[in-house]
Protein backbone atom coordinates (compact mmCIF):
# COMPACT_ATOMS: atom_id res chain seq x y z
CA UNK A 1 0.00 0.00 0.00
CA UNK A 2 2.89 2.64 0.89
CA UNK A 3 4.55 1.57 -2.40
CA UNK A 4 1.10 2.80 -4.42
CA UNK A 5 1.56 5.47 -2.02
CA UNK A 6 5.03 6.76 -3.14
CA UNK A 7 3.94 5.64 -6.88
CA UNK A 8 1.06 8.06 -6.39
CA UNK A 9 2.87 11.23 -5.14
CA UNK A 10 5.95 11.08 -7.49
CA UNK A 11 3.30 11.36 -9.98
CA UNK A 12 1.65 14.43 -8.60
CA UNK A 13 3.30 17.68 -9.31
CA UNK A 14 5.92 19.26 -6.89
CA UNK A 15 4.71 21.39 -4.06
CA UNK A 16 6.52 24.27 -5.17
CA UNK A 17 4.99 24.28 -8.28
CA UNK A 18 1.40 24.95 -7.28
CA UNK A 19 1.86 28.83 -6.92
CA UNK A 20 3.30 29.46 -10.45
CA UNK A 21 0.77 27.14 -11.92
CA UNK A 22 -1.85 28.91 -10.49
CA UNK A 23 0.05 32.73 -11.26
CA UNK A 24 0.87 32.36 -14.91
CA UNK A 25 -2.17 33.05 -16.41
CA UNK A 26 -2.68 35.80 -14.71
CA UNK A 27 1.46 36.64 -15.86
CA UNK A 28 0.36 36.12 -19.50
CA UNK A 29 -2.64 37.73 -19.25
CA UNK A 30 -0.79 41.47 -18.46
CA UNK A 31 1.58 40.54 -20.86
CA UNK A 32 -1.08 40.45 -23.82
CA UNK A 33 -3.11 43.24 -22.69
CA UNK A 34 0.01 45.40 -22.12
CA UNK A 35 0.69 44.89 -25.55
CA UNK A 36 -2.69 45.49 -27.15
CA UNK A 37 -3.01 48.34 -24.73
CA UNK A 38 0.39 50.15 -25.22
CA UNK A 39 2.25 49.00 -28.77
CA UNK A 40 -1.11 48.08 -30.72
CA UNK A 41 -3.28 50.42 -29.32
CA UNK A 42 -1.46 53.64 -30.41
CA UNK A 43 -0.83 52.57 -33.49
CA UNK A 44 -4.89 51.88 -34.62
CA UNK A 45 -7.64 54.45 -34.99
CA UNK A 46 -10.08 55.43 -32.27
CA UNK A 47 -13.03 53.47 -33.77
CA UNK A 48 -10.78 50.21 -34.55
CA UNK A 49 -9.84 50.30 -31.19
CA UNK A 50 -13.51 50.51 -30.03
CA UNK A 51 -14.44 48.00 -31.81
CA UNK A 52 -11.81 45.72 -30.66
CA UNK A 53 -12.28 46.33 -27.08
CA UNK A 54 -16.49 45.77 -28.08
CA UNK A 55 -14.94 42.49 -29.48
CA UNK A 56 -13.43 41.53 -26.09
CA UNK A 57 -16.24 41.82 -24.01
CA UNK A 58 -18.38 40.00 -26.44
CA UNK A 59 -15.98 37.14 -26.25
CA UNK A 60 -16.26 36.55 -22.79
CA UNK A 61 -19.74 36.38 -22.92
CA UNK A 62 -19.95 33.88 -25.61
CA UNK A 63 -17.13 31.68 -23.86
CA UNK A 64 -18.83 32.38 -20.61
CA UNK A 65 -21.99 31.06 -22.13
CA UNK A 66 -20.69 28.41 -24.45
CA UNK A 67 -19.69 26.84 -20.38
CA UNK A 68 -23.96 26.71 -20.35
CA UNK A 69 -24.74 25.88 -23.80
CA UNK A 70 -21.49 24.44 -24.89
CA UNK A 71 -20.24 22.48 -22.50
CA UNK A 72 -23.56 20.77 -20.50
CA UNK A 73 -25.40 21.12 -23.56
CA UNK A 74 -28.22 23.10 -21.78
CA UNK A 75 -30.19 25.84 -23.49
CA UNK A 76 -29.95 29.22 -21.49
CA UNK A 77 -31.25 32.44 -23.29
CA UNK A 78 -31.15 34.91 -19.97
CA UNK A 79 -27.45 35.32 -20.47
CA UNK A 80 -27.83 39.44 -21.00
CA UNK A 81 -29.52 39.17 -17.28
CA UNK A 82 -26.51 38.19 -15.80
CA UNK A 83 -23.93 40.93 -17.71
CA UNK A 84 -26.93 43.16 -16.70
CA UNK A 85 -26.88 42.30 -12.71
CA UNK A 86 -22.85 42.33 -12.98
CA UNK A 87 -22.73 45.54 -14.96
CA UNK A 88 -25.11 47.41 -12.05
CA UNK A 89 -23.26 46.05 -9.34
CA UNK A 90 -20.18 46.89 -10.66
CA UNK A 91 -21.13 50.30 -11.87
CA UNK A 92 -22.60 50.77 -8.34
CA UNK A 93 -19.70 50.21 -6.34
CA UNK A 94 -17.82 52.24 -8.51
CA UNK A 95 -19.62 55.09 -8.71
CA UNK A 96 -20.92 55.67 -5.18
CA UNK A 97 -17.61 54.06 -3.74
CA UNK A 98 -16.14 56.60 -5.65
CA UNK A 99 -18.18 59.49 -4.11
CA UNK A 100 -17.81 57.84 -0.34
CA UNK A 101 -14.18 56.62 -0.68
CA UNK A 102 -12.57 60.14 -2.77
CA UNK A 103 -15.06 62.24 -2.45
CA UNK A 104 -15.91 62.63 -6.18
CA UNK A 105 -17.43 60.52 -9.28
CA UNK A 106 -14.65 61.75 -11.48
CA UNK A 107 -12.17 59.81 -12.88
CA UNK A 108 -8.87 58.38 -10.51
CA UNK A 109 -7.50 55.79 -12.29
CA UNK A 110 -3.97 55.48 -13.41
CA UNK A 111 -2.24 54.82 -17.10
CA UNK A 112 -3.72 51.56 -18.20
CA UNK A 113 -7.33 53.07 -17.32
CA UNK A 114 -6.66 56.60 -19.38
CA UNK A 115 -9.05 56.73 -22.32
CA UNK A 116 -8.72 60.52 -22.54
CA UNK A 117 -6.74 62.76 -25.36
CA UNK A 118 -3.20 63.52 -24.30
CA UNK A 119 -0.42 61.89 -22.47
CA UNK A 120 -1.73 60.67 -18.93
CA UNK A 121 0.54 62.01 -15.92
CA UNK A 122 0.09 59.92 -13.02
CA UNK A 123 0.88 56.24 -11.85
CA UNK A 124 0.50 53.33 -13.97
CA UNK A 125 -2.11 51.73 -11.43
CA UNK A 126 -4.53 54.40 -9.49
CA UNK A 127 -6.70 53.84 -6.71
CA UNK A 128 -9.49 53.81 -8.91
CA UNK A 129 -8.25 50.85 -10.72
CA UNK A 130 -8.17 48.72 -7.74
CA UNK A 131 -11.79 50.22 -6.51
CA UNK A 132 -12.85 49.52 -10.65
CA UNK A 133 -11.57 45.79 -11.11
CA UNK A 134 -12.48 45.36 -7.27
CA UNK A 135 -16.19 45.95 -8.34
CA UNK A 136 -15.76 44.05 -11.67
CA UNK A 137 -15.30 40.68 -9.22
CA UNK A 138 -17.86 41.78 -6.84
CA UNK A 139 -20.38 41.91 -9.92
CA UNK A 140 -19.42 38.78 -11.12
CA UNK A 141 -19.82 37.06 -7.74
CA UNK A 142 -23.46 38.66 -7.45
CA UNK A 143 -24.20 37.42 -11.14
CA UNK A 144 -22.60 33.77 -9.58
CA UNK A 145 -25.30 34.38 -6.59
CA UNK A 146 -28.32 34.97 -9.43
CA UNK A 147 -26.93 32.29 -11.81
CA UNK A 148 -27.13 29.77 -8.87
CA UNK A 149 -30.67 31.09 -7.16
CA UNK A 150 -32.01 30.87 -10.67
CA UNK A 151 -30.11 27.60 -11.27
CA UNK A 152 -30.71 25.24 -8.64
CA UNK A 153 -34.74 24.91 -8.84
CA UNK A 154 -34.93 25.28 -12.62
CA UNK A 155 -31.81 22.83 -13.89
CA UNK A 156 -33.54 20.15 -13.17
CA UNK A 157 -35.37 21.37 -16.78
CA UNK A 158 -34.34 20.52 -20.03
CA UNK A 159 -34.58 21.69 -23.24
CA UNK A 160 -37.42 24.48 -24.27
CA UNK A 161 -38.44 24.21 -20.62
CA UNK A 162 -35.01 25.54 -19.00
CA UNK A 163 -34.95 28.21 -21.98
CA UNK A 164 -38.47 29.62 -21.03
CA UNK A 165 -37.19 29.76 -17.08
CA UNK A 166 -33.57 31.60 -18.23
CA UNK A 167 -36.00 33.53 -20.51
CA UNK A 168 -37.94 34.89 -17.83
CA UNK A 169 -35.23 35.31 -15.55
CA UNK A 170 -33.55 38.03 -17.99
CA UNK A 171 -36.75 39.87 -18.34
CA UNK A 172 -37.63 39.93 -14.37
CA UNK A 173 -33.88 41.51 -14.10
CA UNK A 174 -34.70 43.84 -16.52
CA UNK A 175 -38.00 45.44 -15.50
CA UNK A 176 -36.61 45.34 -11.55
CA UNK A 177 -33.63 47.78 -12.97
CA UNK A 178 -35.89 49.80 -14.82
CA UNK A 179 -38.11 50.28 -11.64
CA UNK A 180 -35.25 52.02 -9.41
CA UNK A 181 -35.07 55.30 -8.06
CA UNK A 182 -33.08 57.91 -9.91
CA UNK A 183 -29.45 58.06 -9.39
CA UNK A 184 -27.56 60.15 -7.26
CA UNK A 185 -26.10 63.13 -9.85
CA UNK A 186 -22.50 63.86 -9.39
CA UNK A 187 -23.00 67.53 -8.57
CA UNK A 188 -25.14 66.36 -5.82
CA UNK A 189 -21.59 64.05 -4.52
CA UNK A 190 -22.34 66.02 -0.93
CA UNK A 191 -25.88 64.51 -0.94
CA UNK A 192 -24.49 60.95 -1.69
CA UNK A 193 -22.00 61.63 1.49
CA UNK A 194 -24.95 61.55 3.97
CA UNK A 195 -27.10 58.80 2.30
CA UNK A 196 -26.83 55.18 3.94
CA UNK A 197 -25.13 52.26 1.30
CA UNK A 198 -28.08 50.46 1.15
CA UNK A 199 -30.26 53.04 0.10
CA UNK A 200 -27.56 53.78 -2.41
CA UNK A 201 -27.52 50.41 -3.83
CA UNK A 202 -30.86 51.08 -5.61
CA UNK A 203 -30.71 54.24 -6.72
CA UNK A 204 -29.90 53.29 -9.91
CA UNK A 205 -31.55 55.54 -12.08
CA UNK A 206 -34.45 53.39 -13.28
CA UNK A 207 -35.53 53.57 -17.30
CA UNK A 208 -32.99 56.56 -17.70
CA UNK A 209 -30.36 53.75 -16.80
CA UNK A 210 -27.25 54.21 -14.93
CA UNK A 211 -25.18 57.22 -16.33
CA UNK A 212 -22.18 59.84 -15.98
CA UNK A 213 -20.11 56.71 -14.58
CA UNK A 214 -16.59 57.12 -14.76
CA UNK A 215 -14.56 55.36 -17.30
CA UNK A 216 -11.97 52.55 -16.60
CA UNK A 217 -12.24 50.02 -19.43
CA UNK A 218 -9.66 49.79 -21.90
CA UNK A 219 -8.28 47.53 -24.23
CA UNK A 220 -5.83 46.19 -21.14
CA UNK A 221 -8.59 45.36 -18.91
CA UNK A 222 -10.32 44.06 -21.61
CA UNK A 223 -8.05 41.63 -23.03
CA UNK A 224 -6.74 40.65 -19.63
CA UNK A 225 -9.94 39.28 -18.46
CA UNK A 226 -10.39 37.84 -22.21
CA UNK A 227 -7.15 36.07 -21.59
CA UNK A 228 -8.02 34.96 -17.80
CA UNK A 229 -11.53 33.51 -19.15
CA UNK A 230 -9.71 31.47 -21.94
CA UNK A 231 -7.69 30.03 -19.73
CA UNK A 232 -9.93 29.21 -16.95
CA UNK A 233 -13.06 27.76 -19.58
CA UNK A 234 -10.12 25.77 -21.76
CA UNK A 235 -8.74 24.21 -18.28
CA UNK A 236 -12.17 23.44 -16.85
CA UNK A 237 -12.91 21.47 -20.13
CA UNK A 238 -10.35 19.56 -19.96
CA UNK A 239 -10.45 18.71 -16.06
CA UNK A 240 -12.50 15.91 -14.32
CA UNK A 241 -15.55 18.62 -13.75
CA UNK A 242 -15.67 19.13 -17.91
CA UNK A 243 -15.70 15.82 -18.52
CA UNK A 244 -18.33 15.67 -16.61
CA UNK A 245 -19.73 18.26 -18.37
CA UNK A 246 -19.19 17.06 -21.85
CA UNK A 247 -20.67 13.79 -20.33
CA UNK A 248 -23.98 15.21 -19.68
CA UNK A 249 -24.00 17.10 -23.18
CA UNK A 250 -24.00 13.89 -24.77
CA UNK A 251 -25.88 11.55 -23.27
CA UNK A 252 -27.65 12.88 -19.62
CA UNK A 253 -29.43 9.76 -18.40
CA UNK A 254 -25.79 7.64 -19.29
CA UNK A 255 -24.11 10.17 -17.63
CA UNK A 256 -26.35 9.67 -14.64
CA UNK A 257 -26.00 5.88 -14.98
CA UNK A 258 -22.68 5.72 -14.04
CA UNK A 259 -22.84 8.37 -11.46
CA UNK A 260 -22.55 11.84 -12.20
CA UNK A 261 -24.44 14.20 -10.31
CA UNK A 262 -26.24 15.52 -13.56
CA UNK A 263 -28.33 18.62 -10.95
CA UNK A 264 -24.84 19.86 -9.12
CA UNK A 265 -23.05 19.80 -11.80
CA UNK A 266 -26.09 21.92 -14.08
CA UNK A 267 -25.64 24.43 -11.01
CA UNK A 268 -22.15 24.86 -11.06
CA UNK A 269 -21.35 25.14 -15.27
CA UNK A 270 -24.63 27.93 -14.66
CA UNK A 271 -22.77 29.93 -11.64
CA UNK A 272 -18.82 29.77 -13.83
CA UNK A 273 -20.94 30.82 -16.84
CA UNK A 274 -22.93 33.65 -14.77
CA UNK A 275 -19.76 34.88 -12.94
CA UNK A 276 -17.81 35.87 -16.39
CA UNK A 277 -21.43 37.27 -17.56
CA UNK A 278 -21.14 39.61 -14.63
CA UNK A 279 -17.48 40.58 -14.89
CA UNK A 280 -18.22 41.56 -18.62
CA UNK A 281 -21.17 43.49 -17.57
CA UNK A 282 -18.90 45.61 -15.42
CA UNK A 283 -16.50 46.33 -18.13
CA UNK A 284 -19.73 47.31 -20.78
CA UNK A 285 -20.84 49.92 -18.27
CA UNK A 286 -17.60 51.42 -17.28
CA UNK A 287 -16.91 51.47 -21.04
CA UNK A 288 -19.15 54.26 -22.36
CA UNK A 289 -19.57 55.19 -18.92
CA UNK A 290 -23.43 53.94 -19.04
CA UNK A 291 -25.63 51.06 -18.45
CA UNK A 292 -29.32 50.52 -19.28
CA UNK A 293 -31.05 47.63 -18.59
CA UNK A 294 -33.37 48.32 -21.84
CA UNK A 295 -30.27 47.40 -23.71
CA UNK A 296 -29.31 43.83 -21.94
CA UNK A 297 -32.97 42.28 -23.00
CA UNK A 298 -33.73 38.75 -24.88
CA UNK A 299 -32.32 40.38 -27.93
CA UNK A 300 -28.67 41.00 -26.57
CA UNK A 301 -29.08 37.05 -24.95
CA UNK A 302 -30.03 36.15 -28.75
CA UNK A 303 -26.75 37.97 -29.72
CA UNK A 304 -24.27 35.61 -27.69
CA UNK A 305 -26.48 32.81 -28.48
CA UNK A 306 -25.81 33.38 -31.99
CA UNK A 307 -21.64 33.54 -31.19
CA UNK A 308 -21.76 30.10 -29.46
CA UNK A 309 -23.91 28.27 -32.05
CA UNK A 310 -21.96 29.78 -35.14
CA UNK A 311 -19.02 29.08 -33.55
CA UNK A 312 -19.50 25.50 -32.45
CA UNK A 313 -20.96 24.29 -29.17
CA UNK A 314 -18.61 23.21 -27.35
CA UNK A 315 -15.55 25.09 -28.86
CA UNK A 316 -14.37 27.62 -26.93
CA UNK A 317 -11.80 28.96 -29.97
CA UNK A 318 -15.18 28.52 -32.05
CA UNK A 319 -16.97 30.79 -29.83
CA UNK A 320 -13.98 33.19 -30.04
CA UNK A 321 -13.80 33.65 -33.29
CA UNK A 322 -17.34 33.99 -34.11
CA UNK A 323 -17.50 36.68 -31.51
CA UNK A 324 -14.97 38.82 -33.45
CA UNK A 325 -16.73 37.55 -36.73
CA UNK A 326 -19.93 38.86 -35.47
CA UNK A 327 -18.52 42.33 -33.86
CA UNK A 328 -17.11 43.05 -36.80
CA UNK A 329 -19.33 42.30 -39.59
CA UNK A 330 -21.48 44.39 -38.98
CA UNK A 331 -19.50 47.78 -38.81
CA UNK A 332 -17.65 46.31 -41.80
CA UNK A 333 -21.07 46.62 -43.60
CA UNK A 334 -21.04 50.13 -43.05
CA UNK A 335 -18.65 50.71 -45.65
CA UNK A 336 -18.04 47.51 -47.47
CA UNK A 337 -15.06 47.32 -49.09
CA UNK A 338 -13.83 45.14 -51.92
CA UNK A 339 -14.96 41.54 -51.45
CA UNK A 340 -12.53 39.38 -53.81
CA UNK A 341 -9.49 39.75 -51.49
CA UNK A 342 -11.03 38.56 -48.60
CA UNK A 343 -12.86 35.79 -50.53
CA UNK A 344 -9.12 34.60 -52.08
CA UNK A 345 -7.98 34.32 -48.04
CA UNK A 346 -10.58 32.54 -47.21
CA UNK A 347 -9.99 30.09 -49.99
CA UNK A 348 -6.47 30.06 -49.35
CA UNK A 349 -7.01 29.27 -45.73
CA UNK A 350 -9.52 26.47 -46.66
CA UNK A 351 -7.42 24.78 -49.24
CA UNK A 352 -4.41 24.40 -46.58
CA UNK A 353 -7.08 23.43 -43.87
CA UNK A 354 -7.81 20.39 -45.95
CA UNK A 355 -4.45 19.66 -47.19
CA UNK A 356 -3.20 19.50 -43.51
CA UNK A 357 -6.47 17.36 -42.58
CA UNK A 358 -5.79 15.04 -45.81
CA UNK A 359 -9.05 15.67 -46.46
CA UNK A 360 -10.53 17.01 -49.73
CA UNK A 361 -13.77 18.35 -49.92
CA UNK A 362 -14.40 20.67 -53.62
CA UNK A 363 -17.97 21.68 -52.45
CA UNK A 364 -17.15 24.12 -49.58
CA UNK A 365 -14.27 25.62 -52.34
CA UNK A 366 -16.71 25.87 -55.10
CA UNK A 367 -19.65 27.54 -52.71
CA UNK A 368 -17.28 29.84 -51.44
CA UNK A 369 -15.88 31.22 -54.98
CA UNK A 370 -19.40 31.17 -56.28
CA UNK A 371 -20.66 33.45 -52.57
CA UNK A 372 -17.39 35.58 -52.86
CA UNK A 373 -18.35 36.24 -56.61
CA UNK A 374 -22.01 37.17 -56.68
CA UNK A 375 -21.34 39.49 -53.47
CA UNK A 376 -19.02 41.14 -55.08
CA UNK A 377 -20.90 41.71 -58.40
CA UNK A 378 -23.55 43.01 -56.20
CA UNK A 379 -21.17 45.34 -54.42
CA UNK A 380 -20.16 46.82 -57.57
CA UNK A 381 -23.48 47.21 -58.60
CA UNK A 382 -24.49 49.33 -56.34
CA UNK A 383 -21.79 51.67 -56.21
CA UNK A 384 -22.48 52.10 -59.76
CA UNK A 385 -26.46 52.27 -59.34
CA UNK A 386 -25.35 54.91 -56.34
CA UNK A 387 -27.20 52.97 -54.11
CA UNK A 388 -26.15 53.01 -50.34
CA UNK A 389 -25.47 49.63 -49.19
CA UNK A 390 -25.46 50.75 -45.34
CA UNK A 391 -29.09 51.37 -45.28
CA UNK A 392 -29.00 47.24 -46.45
CA UNK A 393 -26.47 45.91 -44.20
CA UNK A 394 -28.68 44.38 -41.29
CA UNK A 395 -30.02 42.65 -44.26
CA UNK A 396 -26.58 41.48 -45.20
CA UNK A 397 -25.54 41.11 -41.92
CA UNK A 398 -28.59 38.39 -41.78
CA UNK A 399 -27.97 36.81 -44.93
CA UNK A 400 -24.14 36.06 -44.11
CA UNK A 401 -25.60 34.48 -40.86
CA UNK A 402 -28.01 32.07 -42.85
CA UNK A 403 -25.57 31.26 -45.66
CA UNK A 404 -22.34 30.41 -42.61
CA UNK A 405 -24.90 28.30 -41.11
CA UNK A 406 -26.19 26.56 -44.31
CA UNK A 407 -23.22 25.99 -45.42
CA UNK A 408 -21.73 24.78 -42.01
CA UNK A 409 -24.36 23.48 -39.74
CA UNK A 410 -22.05 22.63 -36.56
CA UNK A 411 -20.72 25.70 -36.55
CA UNK A 412 -17.11 26.58 -37.63
CA UNK A 413 -15.16 24.43 -35.52
CA UNK A 414 -17.81 21.79 -34.13
CA UNK A 415 -17.64 20.30 -30.68
CA UNK A 416 -13.66 20.52 -31.17
CA UNK A 417 -10.77 23.10 -30.95
CA UNK A 418 -9.52 25.02 -33.99
CA UNK A 419 -6.18 23.13 -32.95
CA UNK A 420 -7.73 19.45 -33.42
CA UNK A 421 -8.98 19.76 -36.68
CA UNK A 422 -5.31 20.09 -37.85
CA UNK A 423 -3.96 17.49 -36.01
CA UNK A 424 -3.06 13.83 -36.58
CA UNK A 425 -6.74 12.89 -35.08
CA UNK A 426 -7.89 14.70 -38.39
CA UNK A 427 -6.26 12.85 -41.03
CA UNK A 428 -7.82 9.85 -42.66
CA UNK A 429 -6.05 6.69 -42.22
CA UNK A 430 -3.23 5.79 -44.81
CA UNK A 431 -4.38 2.72 -46.70
CA UNK A 432 -3.45 -0.68 -46.16
CA UNK A 433 -3.10 0.70 -41.70
CA UNK A 434 -4.86 -1.28 -39.43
Amino acid sequence: MSRLVDQARSLSPAGWTVLPRLLWPLVVGVVIAGLIQFVIGPNISGFTSKVMLVAGINIIMAVSLTVVNGFTGQFSMGHAGFMAVGGYVAATITYYGSIKLFGTADFAGGTVSWTGAGAFEGPIVGKGDLLFIGSCIVGGLAAAGAGYIVGLPSLRLRGDYLAIVTLGFGEIVRVLLQGTPDQIQPWKAKEALDVPWYELLLKLGGPKGFNLLPTYTTLFWVYLFVVLTLIVSYRLKNSSTGRAFLSIREDEIAAQAMGVDVTRYKVRAFVLASFFAGMAGGLYAMDIGAINAGDLGFQRSFDFIIMVVLGGLGSISGATLAAVILTILPELLRDLPPIWPAGLVLLAGMAAAQKLRGQWRLRPLIVVAVLTAVLEIARRVCVAKGINIADYRLILYASLLIVMMLSRPQGLFGVREAWELFGRGGKKPAKGAA
